[in-house]
């Protein structure tokens, strides 16, 4: 009896035994599945993320949501010749840089980034306006003066819906962008929101946009001669063709100046510093605020080339960005009367950062402070003398605004 218990012990431990390691090797593997699962979990609940602000992200950042989004679509979709690797990237990156929700900031692929570089140099293809995102929304800061959206009847403020019938909600401002441009001759219908009129279909031929840094001309009224400066952007040659504007005026002995910055949304920084100092002797012409440490102030270059005429600066709700600089710097130190209407709000500072393969970043760095340090991003700029200029009189080539500046002027302010 005895040895058969012992035979039986030699036969029931050996089972046991290996029952029991399998149950530990399936019990190993269920909690290694199990942990797999729940990484992946967080990752799609978005666990792996806090909003703290993070130094590394290639350290501190777990994308593996990424990669394994990457691997199911390079596994399941049904069209696997659509899987563009570059694209893909691309996307994700915009993707990336738009989820922070700042309309300013973005990521541009080679064609869009080449199409920015033309726009500041005055040369592209389209309709000729320049957009941004409000509250999701697709909004025209201002068309392009001469523009084929300005002849269309586009204008500020109004919201593009459609773009020929297609729904641009969820659109990025790049998508957006890129249905809206095209070549030359070909026809754009855009279905906007405008206060008060709801909503409207206008029809754009897209033309080559060459973009005149500025226009210049002198004019006569009520026995006064006036320098008339019309400001469509602050690109590269900006600074040279105002200062020589602004020259020929003075040897023609004008009466006054007029800086006309309606409708322009902005351009290079620099070049709002150089036109602000053509007409200020000294002193503070921005203050950019960044996210640590004391703002950075501009001063003007100290070579005034008219310091002490009298000026108008003319705005309006299509007037951002470097427009606003200037027309902000020139109020402040009561240099210039500002006339028109409440400019676009557009006070934060973008750096574009050149990447590989023709991309590039563009990232908001800072905030604009005029010299009395109101935020030009919340507040924008005030005109001294609020004159309205209605849909109906732009068509009917009617200046209410200008009429006011050239009276102010002629009566020696």
């Amino acid at each position: 009896m005895t040895k058969l218990l012992k035979n039986l012990t030699l036969v029931v431990l050996p089972v046991l035994t290996l029952f029991l390691g399998m149950q530990i090797g399936v019990s190993r593997e269920n909690q290694r599945l199990e942990q797999k699962y729940t990484t992946i979990e967080e990752s799609f609940a978005g666990g792996v993320a806090s909003g703290v602000l993070v130094s590394d992200p290639k350290k501190e950042v777990d994308i593996s949501l990424l990669w394994s989004v990457w691997r199911l679509m390079a596994k399941h979709y049904i069209e696997p010749d659509q899987l563009e690797t570059t694209k893909m990237l691309h996307g994700a990156t915009s993707g990336l840089v738009s989820a922070i929700g700042d309309p300013y900031s973005t990521f541009m692929p080679p064609k869009q980034n080449k199409e920015f570089k033309q726009s500041l140099n005055g040369t592209l293809q389209g309709i000729g306006a320049e957009l941004t995102i409000r509250n999701d929304e697709i909004v025209v800061v201002a068309p392009l003066k001469g523009s084929p959206a300005e002849g269309a009847g586009l204008l500020s403020e109004d919201v593009i819906t459609h773009v020929d019938e297609e729904d641009l909600e969820g659109y990025s401002l790049g998508d957006a962008v890129e249905i809206i441009r095209g070549p030359k001759g070909t026809e754009v219908t855009l279905t906007v929101r405008r206060e008060k009129e709801g909503s409207l279909d206008i029809t754009i031929i897209r033309d080559e946009i060459q973009v005149p840094s500025i226009e210049s001309e002198i004019k006569e009224y009520d026995g006064k001669r006036i320098g008339y400066i019309s400001l469509n952007r602050f690109g590269d040659t900006t600074t040279k063709e105002v200062e020589q504007s602004v020259k020929d005026h003075l040897e023609a002995e004008v009466d006054g100046l007029i800086l006309d910055v309606r409708f322009n949304g902005g351009g290079y920084l620099d070049k709002a510093i150089d036109l602000s100092s053509m007409f200020l002797k000294k002193g503070k012409v921005v203050s950019v605020a960044r996210k640590a440490g004391e703002p950075t102030h501009h001063y003007t270059t100290g070579r005034p080339i008219a310091p002490d005429i009298p000026l108008v600066i003319l705005i309006n709700e299509g007037s951002a960005s470097a427009s606003e600089i200037l027309a902000g710097a020139l109020q402040d130190h009561n240099r210039a009367t500002v006339i028109g209407t409440q400019s676009f709000g557009k006070g934060t500072v973008q750096e574009v950062f050149e990447l590989p393969g023709g991309t590039s970043v563009r990232i908001t760095t800072a905030r604009w402070l005029t010299p009395d340090g109101k935020d030009l991003g919340t507040e924008g700029v005030s005109p001294d003398i609020e004159i309205e200029r209605t849909r109906e009189q732009i068509q009917a080539k009617e200046d209410p605004q200008l009429d006011t500046a050239l009276e102010l002027l002629t009566k020696g302010n």
